[in-house]
């Protein structure tokens, strides 16, 4: 038995643009749903979703499933986002299967190194030994630890002016994959909260994209509007989510009953 390729790693480091689905509602019934539609990633959330890390591997196995139908390489790749940078966390992640991970609120080198330290075992990192974890295929893999690393993604978040300052620092830390631009909390820390499509935001995450590029890591973004997403991808992100499962539910349920919903005058006329 060996370990599965990451195809999601090695599309950033080809450069190859990977858009995925941001899904909050905790379920493997969703998650098998989202993995089926086409998308080439989704980021299963534990930060601001109800979720945990046997709800976690649930979702996973959700999405394995959906890639087994899909066909070798042409299944959605995970990402998983643990509620914080804490290495009990990304090991317990990592254990479950997780093979790309994007950790929250990165606000310098130091974090960064100590993000990649936590998916490294010994001597290069501090990952605990599990023994016979689902990541190991339960013992099967017999070189998982030699050779898990290659197959792992690290991915970080920036959200603040502070780690926008320290982009470059945080971007060349060796181990991190690609650098994620938190948009909402970004918009908060540069006094915009709840206007992330001010115009001093669209030029930080512009120059930020081209930033991260220079530094030869892959970038990323959530963005729901797509024409703003159609442009960060074009300034060279590499890794953007475009759609929501809980707004694609909510706004679509709003909207079919908006269709079928009487009228003040069709209701009165209606009544007996």
């Amino acid at each position: 038995m060996q370990i599965l390729p990451n195809h999601f790693k090695r599309a950033l480091a080809a450069g190859t643009p990977q858009t995925g689905l941001w899904s909050v509602l905790p379920h493997a019934y969703v998650s098998e749903i989202v993995a089926g539609a086409g998308y080439d990633w989704v980021l299963l959330d534990t930060e601001h979703a109800p979720s945990d890390v046997p709800l976690m591997l649930q979702q996973l196995q959700g999405v394995d499933s959906a890639a087994a139908r899909a066909g070798a390489g042409h299944g959605t790749a995970a990402v998983v986002r643990p509620a914080w940078n804490d290495p009990v966390l990304i090991k317990r992640y990592l254990d479950i299967g997780a093979q790309s991970l994007l950790l929250p609120f990165v606000q310098s080198a130091d974090e960064a190194r100590a993000a990649v330290r936590a998916t490294r075992y010994a001597p290069e990192g501090m990952r605990g030994m599990g023994g016979s974890t689902r990541a190991s295929g339960f013992g099967r893999i017999k070189d998982y630890v030699q050779c898990c690393r290659d197959e792992l993604c690290v991915l970080v978040q920036v959200e603040t002016r502070e780690a926008l300052d320290e982009l470059e620092a945080i971007a060349g830390v060796e181990g991190i994959d690609g650098v994620f631009i938190g948009p909402a909390d970004l918009a908060a820390s540069m006094g915009h909260a709840g206007n992330p499509d001010h115009p001093e935001m669209r030029a930080a995450i512009d120059v930020a994209i081209r930033r991260i590029l220079a530094c030869g890591k892959a970038p990323g973004i959530l963005m729901i509007d797509e024409t703003r997403a159609r442009e960060c991808l074009a300034l060279g992100a590499l890794f953007v989510a475009v759609a929501m499962d809980l707004l694609i539910l909510a706004r679509g349920a709003e909207a079919a009953a908006a269709r079928f919903r009487l009228a003040p005058a069709a209701a009165s006329k209606s009544s007996y």
